[in-house]
């Protein structure tokens, strides 16, 4: 009798205790919201030969990223990507910001895309995490999301896209 209720006691202490530990790893985080627009400066692709259309592409994209504190960064994005027509496509992206005092951060989403709609314009969403860090971002870490679209290429001029993200993040104390 005296064991169970000893299991119960420390079971109520391990539950409150991660309660408390949790709440305050919460309060350390903070978040940036921001929206970043991009152009593909490079475009490679080869068919998949599985069913027309579908292509695996290789691109990279620049642009500048719009913090809500103020702050632009430049931005470069390489992405691999897996695209079905009428299905959607998904791809697997790392985002180098790079801040004016120099510091910059790196982020690794997995950006998901659906079918195109009358214009060609694609929806995103992407999640992700943030990896790196140099300056004042030194040992970031956190993760990042938000939705997106991808303007098509027409007419001879790249393809474009932006995303509006969130990110939630962390920085050792110094």
């Amino acid at each position: 009798m005296v064991t169970k209720k000893l299991m119960w006691v420390l079971f109520g202490i391990l539950v409150i205790s991660a309660l408390i530990l949790g709440s305050a790893i919460q309060a350390g985080a903070e978040t940036l919201k921001g929206r970043n627009a991009l152009t593909a400066t490079k475009n490679e692709s080869i068919p998949v030969n599985d069913e027309p259309g579908h292509v695996l592409g290789m691109l990279i994209w620049e642009g500048l990223a719009f913090f809500e504190n103020g702050e632009i960064a430049k931005m470069r994005s390489h992405a691999i990507r897996d695209i079905i027509p009428q299905k959607g496509s998904q791809a697997i992206v790392y985002n180098i910001y790079t801040f004016e005092d120099g510091s910059t951060v790196v982020t690794r989403v997995q950006r998901l895309m659906v079918a195109a709609d009358k214009s060609g314009t694609l929806s995103a969403k992407m999640t992700g995490e943030l990896i790196k860090g140099t300056g004042r971002f030194e040992g970031i870490k956190g993760t990042v999301s938000g939705p997106g679209k991808n303007f098509p290429a027409s007419g001879g001029e790249a393809e474009r896209a932006f995303n509006d993200f969130t990110w939630t993040y962390t920085l050792p104390t110094k």
